[in-house]
């Protein structure tokens, strides 16, 4: 029996020791496995860099200078046919905003044909007035004669009968009433035609004025820009809501349409609150996004910061009280408007070679800051001391080193 086994020990050796070689190397790679597997979440390897702090604000674009854009006074009725699009680069000369002419074509034909109606009418007048004058001038003359005449008459009373001699008295008297009257009737008809005459040259004045109204008014139907700018299109409210004009809309007498702001003049304005306004100072370095131009990234500094804080009207009651800052662009682009909504970013300070995380990878554990630190099988708590955190990331003072891989999500949580 013992032989036989032998024999199959023998003969099977091989085998049985190829077999625990198979088994010992699975245990050892499941043992390899389980010491090196990978996290269970995000991670992020801590390096040194340069750590930014900055401040985060919401902008705006102003023009410190511009040339505003207003609709006529006192040309009646303004109905817009054509407005130039928001956004166009315009020169001196370009029209920017035309309105109806018809009804006031229309009102300047009827002004101009009354004004020479009048004229005529003046001109009759004064005709009547020469011949009325005249008239009246030849019956006066006339009644001076017939007073000389009467007189010779009147000196034969010593050499005629007294009848005559009465009746001489009586022409004379007769004679010179009649000089009376007509000297009277001169007068007056002066009086009227000079009236008459003023009458009609007032009704010519206003005439000759309703032309001119009416020819600057058509001079006004154009609006053309005075400087080359970009136009941007000013938003007022409507029934419908707020909006800029368009063709078709009706415009009232001095009522703002749109501006030419002058591009070199355009600044970015924010609200800075008063607990960091003492981190701002001229000169920092900035950074803007606009909303409308996300592909590309201007650059530019602190040009001025107001030294009194104001109230801030647009952020909703209670009204809060901050700093106005100004940001001076280092580019151009033709793109750029007033009214542009922007992401600045202000570089407060720059630490070299710091060690810092996203914000995303430190959490709170009984009121300790602390990071999920990777050790290759497992996730260890590790307390971190935190030196200062800008926008989403934290500059770590103590707690992690080089080449750590930290947890971007709480691994003690179970999804």
């Amino acid at each position: 029996m013992i032989a036989r086994l032998q024999r199959l020990w023998s003969q099977r050796k091989a085998a049985v020791i190829a077999l625990l070689l198979i088994v010992s190397s699975a245990v050892l790679l499941a043992a390899a496995k389980l010491v090196n597997r990978s996290p269970s979440v995000p991670t992020f390897e801590v390096q040194r860099g340069e750590f930014l702090d900055t401040l985060q604000l919401r902008g705006e674009v102003k023009a410190l200078k511009s040339v505003p854009i207003n609709a006529p006074a006192g040309v009646g009725d303004l109905q817009i046919v054509k407005i130039a699009a928001d956004g166009t680069a315009v020169k001196p000369g370009d029209v920017l905003v035309e309105f109806d002419k018809t009804k006031t074509e229309q009102d300047l034909a009827q002004y101009r044909s009354a004004l020479k109606s009048a004229q005529a009418e003046t001109e009759q007048a004064r005709a009547q007035a020469r011949l009325k004058e005249e008239a009246d001038t030849t019956d006066m003359m006339k009644a001076r004669y017939d007073v000389e005449r009467a007189k010779l008459d009147a000196t034969k009373e010593e050499i005629v009968s007294k009848i005559e001699g009465a009746e001489a008295r009586l022409k004379l008297a007769d004679a010179e009433q009649k000089l009376k009257e007509t000297e009277t009737k001169l007068k007056s008809d002066r009086t009227v035609n000079q009236a008459t005459i003023e009458s009609k040259i007032t009704a010519v004045q206003k005439s000759a004025f309703e032309v001119d109204r009416a020819e600057r008014a058509l001079t006004k139907m154009t609006l053309q820009a005075s400087v080359p700018g970009v136009v941007s299109l000013v938003s007022i409210w409507h029934p419908q809501g707020e909006s800029p004009f368009k063709p078709g809309d009706h415009a009232w007498s001095g009522a703002p349409i749109a501006e030419l702001p002058d591009i070199s003049t355009l600044r970015i304005t924010a609200r800075v609150d008063e607990t960091e306004r003492s981190r701002i100072a001229l000169q920092q370095a900035v950074t803007a996004q606009f909303d409308a131009i996300p592909e590309r990234q201007f650059s530019g500094h602190v040009e001025a910061i107001s030294a009194l804080a104001s109230s801030d009207f647009s952020a909703g009651w209670p009204f809060a009280r901050d700093f106005e800052l100004k940001v001076m662009l280092d580019q151009s682009d033709s793109r750029l408007k007033p009214g542009m909504t922007s992401q600045l970013t202000i570089i407060v300070d720059r630490v070299a070679n710091g060690i810092s995380i996203p914000a995303q990878a430190s959490f709170q554990r009984s009121g300790q800051t602390v990071a999920y630190v990777w050790t290759g099988s497992s996730f260890k708590e590790r307390v971190i001391e935190i030196e200062r955190r800008s926008g989403d990331r934290i500059l770590v003072q103590k707690g992690l080193q080089l080449g750590d891989r930290a947890a971007l999500k709480d691994p003690t949580v179970k999804e």
